[in-house]
């Protein structure tokens, strides 16, 4: 038992299934099905996460319906062909330790017809939330039709060896789309009064009791969109789940956050408050006396889950991401080690973005996400032949590198030329509200401490010096640098920026680490429209400088759209004061202010400046590598020195380069 979490491991029973601790790994869609059908990919993602000690693990939604197909990785619907390969991932699961739960959806007028090919299905066709397309009215058959379909569902899932299912009724989906006076405008039996609007919730939790047995758990999912007045209120979710509850149609009820409506709160990022959902857990644990309450959304941590524990907020936490990062973190925190959980940072990246772009999940701090299969799981086996080995860089790729191939039991060093490990992921850290960055990165120092890695910082790396140590392998991580010449991509003509020499001119680099002190009055220039650009013009503003953020994009925050985080950012920055202009790009820079270059009409315009920040795609810092070659010394270069590209690329680099030692 642990003594830092005695509530957390604690044991708690589900209808006939006891867990062996409370955390759960909450459903999501890892999209890794192929041709609708579970994959072996699928079975070692889970079973890792069974491996390192999850209570109970809710496989990601099926659609129970061919209208409720949002992904191409989605399960097959309406096809007895996914039981036998169900059975394969229920195992993977089951055989260490984890409670297996199966999630079923339809989305209802939120469809994606790019997948489906189907028309979408809701109470009153509404528009969807999902894309520019319309719904359609269910008729009576047509309700009747997808009742069926959640209850063959979950039939399959009985047949498969899942403990249970869980039905899904958050994010305005096609239930929640029934309970939501908004949504639900009919004038039949499924519309009007609040009996008539919860009959088919009812129903379908109804018939998959009938059918699949009351040793059969059932959940419930559901969230709220609070600043959204047509949504439902927590108190009218609270009624709704304390009737179904009464009534014993439920086992557990899962609290979330957001859904269409509000659409960034239902992954949310480091932006928001942690513990989001916690609040209409403890509102809905208020009505229910047979169902257990589960609290999810942005929970990423072992405290996080023992204070909402403590609180009386929940009976069971899911901890979603945290266990993406490190799929070992119940087993760690059950050992009191803490200490050595690789945190989540909350930047929705590589989970929530590779799956907007319709590809299966991974993680940027963690790339054994999606490859356990290949790798091993997030385990290292030791190496058959122990080598010295030279790392030369400390950025997120050499970190890696360091720490794997110490974890396989390579004798290591990390030479590192500044006196702080991190290179620009530092600089990322020290940008408002990223602080889990730079936990991150001390994560990184207690291992490689405990790895027994020699850090040497302020440590400068030449060809003769590597030369001199000699080492067996040399793993080059030496970064990148931003350009000094201003060149953008969205003027390819124009090699270096007009002006550039009239000084003013600073990298986000240079200010993001203090080497340069911008004036009052500040452009920035961002062509990558993720967070070196954003957050840089954040900080600014929040140090009281006059931002206006200039970009060839469309908008302000393009890249970060696929993770939810864009809005949100938008919002603060316009609180702070921060203008932009959008499909822009600098003609001239005068010292002084900038000639500015409107995109779509030609037109141009000058805006008085202090100082012109540039965000733009930096240069790798190969020299080096150049000198080792010309020495005839062998080498591998990772991370931004091989090609500047984002973060999860460089953990991927270090990682890679590290297994194949």
């Amino acid at each position: 038992m642990s003594k830092q979490f005695p509530r957390l491991f604690s044991s708690l029973t589900i209808g006939t299934r006891t867990l062996r601790n409370r955390i759960v790994f909450g459903t999501h869609t890892a999209n890794m099905a192929v041709n609708g059908l579970p994959t072996e990919r699928h079975a070692a993602y889970y079973a890792e996460r069974a491996k390192g000690g999850a209570g109970m693990i809710v496989v990601e939604p099926m659609p129970v319906h061919p209208a409720a197909i949002l992904t191409r990785g989605n399960f097959r619907p309406c096809d007895d062909s996914v039981i036998a390969p169900f059975k394969k991932l229920v195992g993977a699961i089951k055989d260490n330790g984890a409670v297996a739960i199966q999630q079923l959806y339809h989305i209802g007028a939120h469809g994606d017809s790019d997948n489906s090919f189907h028309p979408h299905w809701s109470p009153s066709g509404l528009p969807s939330y999902h894309d520019s397309d319309g719904s359609h009215a269910m008729s009576e058959a047509e309700i009747w039709e997808t009742i069926e379909g959640f209850v063959e569902a979950a039939r399959r899932c009985r047949a498969a060896g899942f403990d249970g299912v869980e039905v899904w009724a958050a994010y305005l989906g096609l239930v929640d789309q029934f309970w939501t006076p908004w949504t639900n405008r009919r004038q039949d039996q499924w519309g009007g009064t609040l009996e008539n609007r919860m009959r088919l919730s009812r129903e379908i939790l109804t018939r998959i009791r009938e059918t699949c047995g009351e040793d059969f758990i059932i959940g419930l999912a559901i969230s709220d969109e609070p600043d959204y007045s047509v949504a439902l209120s927590r108190d009218e979710l609270a009624e709704i789940v304390g009737l179904h509850d009464r009534q014993g149609l439920i086992d557990y009820v899962t609290c979330g956050s957001g859904g269409y409506l509000d659409f960034h709160k239902l992954m949310p990022t480091f932006l928001y408050p942690e513990k989001l959902g916690a609040d209409l857990a403890a509102r809905i644990k208020a009505v229910t006396t047979h169902a257990v309450v589960i609290a999810e959304s942005h929970i990423r941590t072992p405290e996080n889950a023992e204070t909402v524990l403590s609180e009386g907020s929940a009976d069971l936490v899911s901890i979603v991401r945290g266990q993406i990062a490190d799929p070992h973190l119940a087993r760690k925190a059950s050992e009191d080690r803490a200490a050595d959980i690789r945190g989540c940072i909350s930047c929705n990246q590589m989970c929530w973005g590779r799956r907007s772009r319709d590809y299966w999940i991974s993680c940027l701090i963690n790339p054994s996400v999606g490859r356990e299969f290949m790798w091993g799981g997030d385990r290292f086996e030791p190496a058959t032949t122990p080598r010295n080995v030279l790392v030369v860089g400390g950025g997120p790729a050499g970190l890696e590198a360091a720490r794997v191939a110490a974890e396989r039991g390579h004798k290591v060093t990390l030479a590192e030329a500044s006196s702080r490990l991190g290179g620009n992921f530092l600089l990322a850290g020290l940008q408002p509200r990223r602080a889990q960055i730079l936990d991150l990165l001390a994560w990184y120092e207690r291992q490689l401490h405990k790895l027994g890695v020699d850090v040497r910082l302020n440590c400068y790396m030449e060809a003769d010096d590597v030369a001199v140590m000699a080492p067996d392998a040399v793993i080059l991580a030496t970064g990148s640098l931003p350009p000094d010449t201003g060149f953008q991509k969205a003027l390819p003509a124009i090699e270096t920026l007009p002006g550039i020499d009239k000084g003013n001119v600073f990298s986000i680099e240079a200010v993001m680490s203090r080497q340069a002190r911008p004036g009052k009055r500040v452009l920035l220039l961002d062509e990558g429209g993720g967070w070196r650009g954003g957050g840089t013009a954040w900080k600014l503003a929040e140090e009281g400088h006059e931002v206006t953020i200039l970009t060839p994009d469309a908008f302000v925050g393009k890249e970060l759209q696929r993770t939810t985080a864009d809005v949100p950012l938008r919002r603060t920055l316009k609180k702070l004061g921060v203008t932009w202009q959008v499909e822009v790009s600098i003609a001239e820079w005068h010292g002084q202010g900038a000639t500015i270059i409107d995109h779509n009409s030609g037109e141009r315009s000058f805006i008085a400046a202090d100082s012109l920040v540039l965000a733009m795609t930096n240069l790798p810092a190969s020299w080096l590598a150049s000198d080792l070659a010309a020495q005839g010394i062998s080498y591998v270069e990772i991370g931004d020195c091989a090609a500047p590209r984002q973060a999860p690329y460089a953990f991927f680099d270090g990682r890679k380069v590290a297994l194949g030692l």
